[in-house]
Order: C-alpha cells, then sequence, then structure tokens
C-alpha cells in the first residue's frame, strides 16, 4: 500500500503552529503532503513560529501550490489524496467552506473534499464565537466537515505547550483515519 497523500491548507488564524504540527507528523509517517497556505497564514507563522517556519513547512511538503492558483492539482476530485486538513481554519475560510465560495486553493480543495466525500478536517480557531461562526460551523458540519476546535486535552496532563499542540494535530490526523491512532488517549482514573 502506497504512502497516504494528504492536502493540508493553513489560514490566517493564530495557531499557526498546529499546520506546523501536523507536516511535522504527517512527514514523520512518510505521507505525501500537498501545502497550500494564506498570505495572513505565512505572516502568522512568521509572527507565531519564527522566522524559519515557513522553510521548514516548505521543505516538509512533497508538493506546495500557490492559492491562487485555483488550477492546481489537489483543485480537481480526480486527484486521489486521503484527505484535507485546515490547521489552523480561519473564520473566513470557515465561511467560504460552508458557503462553498472556491475563491482560492485552499477553500476550493476543502470543496473537493466534500463533494468526493473524502474527509475534511477543520480547526477553527476564534473565541469567543459570534452566531455567525457558529452557522457557518453547523453548515459545514452538515456538508461533512468534521470540526476540531484546537482544546487542549487536560486529561492527558500536558507539560508543555508544545506537547498540547502535537496532541491536537495528532487528533487531527486521526480523523483522517490513515494509520494506527497517534494521539494520546484516555485511559480511565489514575490510581493514586
Amino acid at each position: 500500500m502506497s504512502a497516504p497523500r494528504v492536502v493540508l491548507g493553513i489560514a490566517g488564524a493564530s495557531g499557526a503552529a498546529l499546520g506546523l504540527s501536523v507536516a511535522r507528523q504527517l512527514a514523520g509517517m512518510g505521507a505525501g503532503i500537498d501545502l497550500v497556505t494564506s498570505a495572513a497564514a505565512r505572516r502568522t507563522l512568521a509572527t507565531e513560529c519564527g522566522a524559519g517556519a515557513e522553510a521548514e513547512l516548505q521543505a516538509l511538503a512533497t508538493r506546495w501550490h500557490d492559492i491562487a492558483d485555483i488550477g492546481a492539482s489537489i483543485a480537481s476530485g480526480s486527484v486521489p489524496v486521503a484527505g484535507m486538513i485546515v490547521a489552523p481554519c480561519s473564520m473566513r475560510s470557515l465561511a467560504a467552506i460552508a458557503h462553498g465560495l472556491d475563491d482560492n486553493l485552499l477553500t476550493r480543495a476543502a470543496s473537493v473534499q466534500l463533494k468526493e466525500r473524502r474527509r475534511l478536517v477543520l480547526l477553527p480557531r476564534e473565541a469567543p464565537l459570534t452566531l455567525a461562526h457558529l452557522r457557518n460551523m453547523t453548515a459545514a458540519t452538515e456538508m461533512g466537515a468534521i470540526l476540531l476546535p484546537p482544546v487542549p486535552a487536560f486529561y492527558l496532563g500536558p507539560q508543555s505547550l508544545a506537547a498540547v499542540i502535537d496532541q491536537i494535530a495528532a487528533r487531527a490526523i486521526d480523523l483522517l483515519a490513515i494509520s494506527a491512532p497517534r494521539a494520546g488517549r484516555w485511559e480511565g482514573p489514575r490510581s493514586r
């Protein structure tokens, strides 16, 4: 069986480290990564993860696609991919996905996953939420997207922010069902 090919979209919301962790973990398991990032994502990545983060991200990717290139391979359902993760997913990208506004490659690739009935995992990053955000989340869910707000698994007792980020990224990958589960799991109460 060949290695899975996954589309990774990174939108401009805070939480760029989530996308970087997803890329690191996918690359570590040998998955092919089709990367598409927004201009705001690149800015957020540099601000939150440092100047070398974009270069690392592109090095981890198998293919990097310009967000304006709506003729890229991942804009077509005929290209076999295992699914897509958008980490983080801005409210702008969520709204475009929820309403079928295929106005750039990130939102078009997400729509392709939905129309082909492939898994689309969105990590929406905003707080507090407005009614518009909630309605867009509902619409995306009704179309088949899986929404995974980046909420820490406190029950695992994470010892660092990096552990929280890696756990959430692993959970997103698990939702694609392309490998054995990677994320830490609840094992029941611990004996004292």
